[in-house]
């Protein structure tokens, strides 16, 4: 039986007359991977930072692990993992020194903070750096020790805003691979990003935040099916391209997106399975010779775009 580790309702968060965070609501699963999606400015810091008891919002609830995080939020820290776009690099303190002073902080002693802090160093690939300054670090060696700092004390969600930022490709490749472990061992991951190709390889859902309102809460391909542009064909016919082209004008609910000498590019208002393989046939039967028909995968960036737009058509058109 599946159970909700991360309930957000009616979450609201204003700063004068900027309302960073409008009406969020979403719920997250045990052990679920959470992509948490908008651009620069659509109010992911300003939620994610009220999830981990750092703000306090204006509005709504916040439940982490059954626990309120409004009107409890010590109960709620120690089931968090927090890693922030940039934390503290303090001088003169080397990553084992780092890490020391926080398993202190969660009360590990003698033996057992020991061991929890070699833990996750081997963990985080941090064992070999662990005598250099932490101010010295390259920014995904300060991912790791970030994430390190956030797991010592072995929480069962993990909040993480923009992990990737400024990551050079290795670092970003690292630090999916240790996202997936950790989701893996059963761990609730909710990462914030406007990066849509980074996040959609591992995370099981998606949340769209657009103007600090959900836009969309599902899957990826939940996403792109929904998209309003419908589905690209790529057709390719012995034909003159103008004849597909003057099938198209005949044909509603069909679109030319391109054209060129060999075929085109054509656009399905609907793209049920059914309705494509319709259309197939009926070109075919009416005379187009088609020796190529493939769909285009539609990209996530694309489909997030229509959901903006459709969004925006709805905002033009409410009275």
């Amino acid at each position: 039986m599946s159970q909700v580790m991360i309930s957000v309702r009616g979450l609201k968060r204003s700063f004068g007359k900027l309302e960073a965070v409008k009406d969020v609501s979403f719920d997250i699963q045990r052990g679920q991977v959470v992509g948490f999606i908008g651009a620069n400015g659509a109010g992911k810091t300003t939620t994610m930072r009220m999830i981990a008891t750092l703000e306090t919002p204006d509005a709504g609830e916040v439940h982490i692990c059954g626990e309120d995080a409004i009107d409890d939020p010590n109960a709620v820290r120690s089931k968090i993992g927090w890693v922030p776009d940039e934390f503290g690099r303090y001088q003169n303190m080397t990553i084992y020194e780092y890490l020391d002073f926080f398993a202190r902080a969660f009360d590990y002693r003698d033996q057992e903070r020991l061991n929890r802090i070699q833990e996750v160093m081997d963990f985080t690939g941090v064992t070999d750096l662990k005598d250099r300054f932490i101010d010295k670090l390259s920014k995904g060696q300060g991912q790791r020790v970030c994430l390190g700092r956030a797991l010592l004390h072995d929480p069962e969600v993990l909040l993480m805003d923009e992990p990737a930022a400024g990551l050079d490709p290795k670092a970003r490749m690292e630090l999916k691979s240790l996202i997936r472990i950790l989701a893996e061992e059963g761990k609730t991951i909710f990462i914030s990003s406007h990066i849509l190709s980074e996040l959609s390889e591992i995370c099981d859902t998606m949340i769209f935040l657009e103007q600090g309102q959900v836009l969309h809460h599902g899957g990826a391909e939940e996403l792109k099916r929904g998209a309003k542009e419908g589905v690209c064909i790529k057709v390719k016919v012995l034909n003159d391209s103008k004849v597909l082209e003057e099938w198209v004008e005949m044909n509603p609910g069909v679109r030319l997106l391109d054209l060129n000498n060999k075929g085109g590019r054509l656009i399905f208002d609907e793209g049920s399975d059914e309705l494509v393989a319709e259309t197939l046939k009926r070109m075919i039967n009416e005379g187009l010779q088609v020796i190529e028909f493939n769909r285009e995968e539609k990209t996530l960036e694309s489909a997030f775009v229509d959901l903006l737009n459709q969004a925006e058509d709805k905002e033009l058109l409410t009275p």
